[in-house]
């Protein structure tokens, strides 16, 4: 077990277990907290699971760790690591069951003092708008073929289909898809599970919510952002629904069956991975690429719905009810970027689980808006609180592979919240404070009760203060749809 002992502080909010720690790590593990979310993290085997992680093949420079860590499979929920091409390793533990779970910021004209009398209705036509739920299908029904087609093109079958703008696109991370995405290397069960639940929100901690600007750290970034205090904004938080869950499933089999062959030794059975250019890392690669493409594609059409959804309830009664898109970004990915690694540039395989890309300015795959200021970075809090807009840093990028926090980070399991919330007494807790609650079930909402989640103000302190992202805007919501 990893200790509090074992942690040497490196900088402010910067915690490290050296290499020598154990014989079997190849680099040291690095954590981003303070003091009282490093003491947190113990609770739990996240920080020996980050540790595990320095363990992996071909991994270069850290095992690193945002302030949001809490245990997973394998690899720690907030863990990032960057495996050096081509032969370092690839691990479906490192990227998540629910890949490109990711958030999607949706932008209006709106301010709450408009707004404020339609929202209950607004709520409502959500919730009948976007289904939502375990396996919960919805009003699109594809064949395979059809289905092949949208998992390689990602968003952009959506605009096919009149279900997105260009706008929307440039505005998401990767353009909404992943080149090299390939529908022959997803099992005929992925294709099952996913048939119908493209425009889903799903369960657990996602959700749809109508929420309002409270305050404005960078007014440069937030105004091209259209971003100000009291405007009405929307964020969507989803992926890739059972199709996905399944690419990972099929694929840690696979690897399962391939360890011996590569001679790869590991202390934890979860961190099952194969080389980025054997042929199973290679057919994970594009099957992980596939099942990113469609969580673009489900939150595109899920902004479609949210569009016809504001339509449906403020056409007639308020004029410019548009609703524009401010960014999307994916977490739980593996992506092949070029990094400086001990003054080389070099080609990795970074792995981001629970964690966000967060390029600094410049970068030349940021859209021409954000270009400037750098990325967009989009962090939810859990339901009641805050939830914060972030842009990457120049820091990220030297520190962390342009990387920083995804949410606010779990202290209490599914299974703990519903055992000691009642989901009934929280709704009636949030609609005191004026927050319109839809949600599928009541054991649904106490598994995502604030109190089962760390303070995402002071996650996001701690990523502001290590210069891993800046902060622009926190929003508070004002309506929470969840499955």
């Amino acid at each position: 077990m990893v200790k509090r002992a074992d942690f040497k502080q490196v900088g402010e909010y910067t915690y490290e277990v050296p290499q020598g720690f154990r014989p079997d790590m190849r680099v040291p593990a690095r954590f981003y907290a303070d003091p009282e979310l490093l003491q947190g993290a113990l609770g739990d085997k996240s920080l020996e699971q980050l540790v595990n992680t320095a363990t992996l093949p071909g991994i270069v420079k850290y095992a690193l760790a945002m302030p949001d860590i809490h245990q997973g499979y394998g690899f720690p929920i907030g863990g990032v690591i960057a495996t050096e091409l081509p032969d370092g390793v690839i691990s479906p533990g490192g990227v998540g069951y629910d890949i490109n779970c990711g958030v999607r910021l949706l932008g209006t004209h709106l301010d709450i003092e408009e707004v404020s009398p339609y929202l209950d209705n607004l709520a409502t036509a959500l919730q009948a708008n976007c289904p939502s739920g375990v396996g919960k299908g919805g009003r699109i029904r594809l064949q395979v073929h059809e289905l092949d087609r949208l998992v390689e093109q990602g968003a952009r079958w959506a605009l096919k289909k009149g279900m997105a703008t260009e706008s929307d696109l440039e505005r998401t991370e990767e353009n909404g898809c992943i080149a090299g995405a390939d529908a022959g290397k997803v099992s005929a069960r992925a294709k099952d599970r996913g048939r119908d639940q493209v425009g889903t929100l799903g369960a657990g901690n996602h959700f749809i919510e109508v929420d309002v600007v409270d305050e404005v750290f960078d007014e440069v970034a937030a105004d091209r952002m259209g971003l100000s205090p009291g405007r009405v904004v929307v964020q969507i938080h989803c992926g890739s629904r059972g199709f996905g869950h399944q690419v990972c499933s099929d694929y840690v089999k696979i690897f399962q069956k391939s360890l011996a062959r590569y001679g790869i030794q590991l202390p934890d059975r979860e961190l099952v991975c194969a080389p980025l250019s054997s042929p199973e890392g290679q057919d994970y690669l594009a099957a992980m690429r596939a099942a990113a493409n469609y969580a673009f594609c489900n939150r595109q059409v899920l902004t479609h719905l949210i569009r016809q959804s504001f339509a449906e309830v403020l056409a007639g009664h308020l004029d410019n009810y548009g609703v524009y898109q401010v960014y999307d970004i994916a977490h739980n990915m593996a992506k092949l970027e070029e990094h400086v690694v001990d003054g080389r540039k070099m080609r990795v395989c970074v792995h981001r689980k629970g964690a966000t890309r967060a390029f600094g300015p410049g970068s030349p795959v940021l859209p021409p808006v954000y270009r400037d200021i750098g990325q967009p970075v989009l962090v939810p809090g859990s339901m009641g609180t805050a939830s914060w807009v972030l842009v990457g840093t120049e820091g990220s990028m030297a520190q962390t592979f342009g990387s920083t926090c995804h949410g606010a980070g779990r202290t209490m399991s599914r299974s703990q919240a519903k055992k000691t919330i009642w989901g009934a007494d929280l709704r009636q807790e949030l609609e005191a404070q004026g927050i319109h609650v839809r949600a599928g079930s009541m054991s649904g909402l106490a598994e995502e009760a604030p109190t089962a989640y760390k303070d995402v103000d002071r996650v996001i302190e701690v990523v502001h203060g290590a210069g891993i992202a800046r902060k622009v805007a926190r929003i508070v919501p004002l309506a929470v749809v969840k499955g």
